[in-house]
């Protein structure tokens, strides 16, 4: 088969080569890749310290060619959207079922593509910040790909949503999602929330977290800005409207479920009740632009590379 390896010598070090197909486990289906979305993370965290030869890639989703040996997970021929730590960017890819969502018939795989890392980070923090009908929450980074998810899944659950986003050029492209309010940071903020989805860490942080009421929950899902955080002496303390606030980390692939989760989310999407936003698409083959502007975090959305 052919995948998209590392090779540090090469521009962007990736190129496409041919590598041994994947030899699933039991618990494993193979899956033929038809569309792959790269995630500027997949850059900072996983690509400098890969070997040469390596297969990354967390977000794919194609086509099944052979079910799981222990009778998990979803027969051939059934379209899917699949999540793994690595192994996503080549043409077969051997992944967990746990880790495998089905998706409507005819969909469009691209579309599918964008979900696994994206979606299921905004559907899976926003349930950390517990119950949010009729409660203020803000979501940083909302111009992002997991931004823009977490929006619209917000204000699906009934929350009173605050799009926080750097770009004020990007404030009606974001009132699309249907945010009840656009701003740029945290001193637009008027009155305490009750929570914040934070994917951009760094100095606003300390202010976000500042701006939670009484039980009010943060959750980290990711430090965009490569900033640090620094907490003024006592921020961290309660007094008579402010305690019980709390800071979360997040990880999307801890607890079960995640099959599910991404079966849910590719039914919305079919449905035109859940968008992706895809900013940039194109053949794998030819994708030296596009990988740099993910690299760069360059993109107001996804990246898609379909496989031809």
């Amino acid at each position: 088969m052919r995948a998209l390896i590392v090779d540090h010598s090469a521009p962007g070090h990736l190129r496409v080569a041919e590598v041994p197909d994947p030899v699933p486990a039991p618990h494993q289906a193979l899956v033929r890749v038809r569309a792959i979305s790269p995630n500027p993370a997949e850059f900072r965290l996983m690509l400098p310290n890969a070997p040469d030869g390596a297969v990354i890639g967390w977000d794919a989703a194609g086509v099944v060619e052979q079910a799981a040996a222990d009778g998990s997970g979803p027969a051939a021929g059934t379209p899917v959207a699949t999540l793994g730590l690595s192994e996503g960017w080549a043409e077969l890819r051997a992944v967990d079922t746990a880790l495998i969502g089905t998706v409507p018939e005819g969909a469009d795989l691209g579309e599918m593509s964008t979900l696994p890392v994206s979606a299921g980070t905004a559907l899976r923090a926003l349930r950390r910040l517990g119950p949010i009908l009729g409660r203020r929450v803000v979501i940083t980074g909302a111009s992002g790909a997991v931004g823009r998810f977490a929006v619209q899944l917000a204000a699906r659950g009934g929350a009173h949503v605050i799009a926080a986003a750097r770009k004020p050029e990007l404030a009606d492209e974001l009132r699309a999602l249907a945010p009840h309010e656009v701003i740029t940071g945290p001193d637009d903020i008027t009155a305490p929330v009750d929570g914040v989805l934070d994917q951009v860490g760094g100095p606003d942080l300390a202010a976000f977290f500042d701006a939670l009421g009484e039980g009010g929950t943060l959750v980290l899902t990711g430090a965009a800005s490569g900033g640090s955080t620094a907490f003024e002496p006592g921020s961290l303390l309660a007094d008579p409207m402010r305690q019980d606030r709390s800071i979360v980390t997040f990880f999307e692939m801890s607890g079960g479920g995640i099959n599910t989760d991404l079966t849910w989310l590719a039914a919305e999407v079919a449905a035109g009740r859940l968008r992706p936003h895809i900013a940039s698409r194109g053949d794998w083959t030819d994708a030296a632009d596009t990988l740099q502007a993910v690299r760069e975090s360059r993109l107001p959305g996804k990246a898609v590379l379909d496989l031809s």
